[in-house]
């Protein structure tokens, strides 16, 4: 699952394996490795690479479905209007 969860979230965002690796501190052939399901990144990699998409290390690992949105430094008034286009998105 985290493998295709990587692959998933760094095509999302459009970024290629060697820009995942200078994000997150490792290789493209790290990422490339992760991506097809040779290695697993350590726990602190694995945290940073769940700081990088703006998700949980659960929803990376399979664990839960759904993405959360680190919403820290944002007043309530952006945060409702976060909440605002998600619904409308959701329509």
């Amino acid at each position: 699952m985290l493998d295709k969860r990587i692959r998933q979230l760094r095509l999302e965002r459009g970024i290629n394996q060697k820009e995942l690796g200078n994000a997150v501190g490792v290789s493209k052939q790290s990422v490339s490795n992760w991506e097809n399901g040779n290695i697993m990144p350590s726990i602190d990699l694995l945290i940073r690479l769940a700081d990088v998409f703006g998700v949980s290390t659960d929803y990376l690992l399979g664990r839960e479905e759904g993405r959360t949105l680190n919403v820290d430094g944002l007043t309530n008034l952006q945060i409702t209007h976060l909440q605002l286009i998600a619904e409308d998105l959701r329509k």
